[in-house]
């Protein structure tokens, strides 16, 4: 079995709503169980990406507070 790719998307700096919207434009071209770290400083993503996540059906694997802002782990659907 192969270890889905993973890569590092940098939102940091970027305001509600574009880490979401981002977010789903990069995973749309992305094939299934592809992993995506996200990392972004704006408060609400603590909140949006799990939401969109569940909404959208993606699994949130990793959510963590950095020093300044928020790092996600997510596996597309």
């Amino acid at each position: 079995m192969t270890v889905p790719a993973e890569d590092l998307y940098d939102l940091r700096g970027l305001k509600c709503p574009l880490p979401v919207l981002k977010t789903r434009r990069r995973l749309k071209d992305l094939p299934s169980g592809y992993r995506l770290t996200i990392e972004t400083t704006d408060p609400l993503a603590g909140i949006d990406i799990p939401h969109f996540c569940n909404q959208d059906g993606h699994q949130l694997l990793r959510s963590e507070k950095t020093e300044t802002g928020h790092r996600f782990l997510i596996q597309k659907a």
